[in-house]
């Protein structure tokens, strides 16, 4: 047992990875306080990831340096508590999006289409949380009533998929839940933060004729491995209604409550209380700032942070400098 296995665990800040993206833009400089590399697009931050890939770095305190792998190999009862035995890996990605263009149309795989998934990897079940949005901006999630595997496929051919998909438009604060087997994309100036399940497995039905910059070639679709996800008939996806749990100390409501995770979304200008006892809770910031304490000792939690309270911390006061927006994350 070296020193550091000692650690007690404490609340973690991790720093963002910023990914191009040929859809994406420069927005969410202003969102995130970590400068944006290069002057390309960038359309995604993952703001908490451990894949093997892409490994979260912690930002703050003694773990400074250390990776969320690294983390959950060494302090898993610690970081998890009672969900230490399921998880091997962090269960959730997190991201925030710039889509400055359209996304693809896409589609991601359930856990009935395991044959389509790559080993290590899981389904993959998506939620939006919507930060900013323009006139133009647009969501599609889920199929219109009626649309056929037929229909779908035709749309493909004659460049009509828009029609057979629900459109959002999309404003700021709307909640939209995308379960695996939806089709969805999103894009003209939205930003988003989004929630998932720790997969990176995307299958592209139609990408509007995008040409990437970089190799100057469109992007490769996989229709055949969508169709095989695809459910049709009714579905739980788009906009969801916030269920409002608690309005003092601080209005809670309730935005997402799935298999693979929960969201609630927290505003309040006056001290509160986040975290769980026996949990891990992922808080992000939204908008305003504040400190949240743990063992006597603040940490300063501004605009865009991303911070992972460990089942070992509990429950944290937080204390708003004003009004403060938060996002709250569990695993169910």
């Amino acid at each position: 047992m070296g020193m550091m296995d000692k650690t007690h665990l404490y609340p973690l800040r991790f720093e963002p990875i910023y990914q191009y993206r040929l859809w994406g833009g420069r927005r969410l400089a202003s969102l995130l306080s970590a400068p944006l590399p290069g002057d390309g697009p960038i359309g995604e931050a993952w703001v908490l990831s451990d894949r093997t890939d892409h490994q979260s770095l912690v930002a703050n305190g003694p773990l400074k340096g250390q990776t969320l792998g690294q983390v959950m190999e060494r302090f898993r009862d610690q970081l998890m508590g009672k969900l230490s035995s399921r998880f091997s890996r962090f269960p959730l990605l997190l991201k925030f999006l710039d889509a400055h263009e359209m996304l693809s149309v896409q589609v991601h795989p359930s856990d009935d289409s395991l044959d389509l998934i790559p080993a290590g990897d899981t389904a993959k079940t998506e939620a939006w949380v919507v930060i900013e949005a323009e006139k133009g901006s647009q969501i599609y999630a889920g199929l219109r009533s009626g649309t056929t595997a037929c229909s779908l496929r035709e749309s493909l051919n004659d460049g009509t998929i828009a029609d057979q998909l629900v459109c959002i438009t999309p404003k700021p604060g709307d909640a939209v839940f995308i379960p695996a087997g939806t089709v969805h994309t999103l894009g003209n100036d939205v930003v988003v933060f989004e929630a998932q399940q720790n997969s990176d497995v995307t299958f592209r039905l139609y990408d509007w004729g995008h040409i990437d910059a970089k190799t100057r070639e469109p992007r490769p679709l996989q229709v055949d491995e969508a169709f095989a996800c695809i459910k049709f008939g009714a579905s739980d996806s788009g906009l969801v209604a916030p269920r409002v749990e608690t309005s003092t100390p601080v209005e809670r409501e309730r935005l997402f409550d799935c298999h693979a995770f929960l969201l609630w979304r927290l505003l309040g200008q006056d001290l509160f209380t986040v975290g769980a006892t026996t949990e891990p809770r992922v808080l992000v910031c939204i908008e305003g700032s504040g400190k949240v304490t743990h063992e006597g000792i603040p940490y300063a939690v501004g605009k865009g942070d991303v911070w992972l309270l460990p089942a070992e911390a509990g429950e944290c006061a937080f204390q708003p400098r004003g009004e403060i927006t938060l996002l709250e994350i569990a695993i169910p």
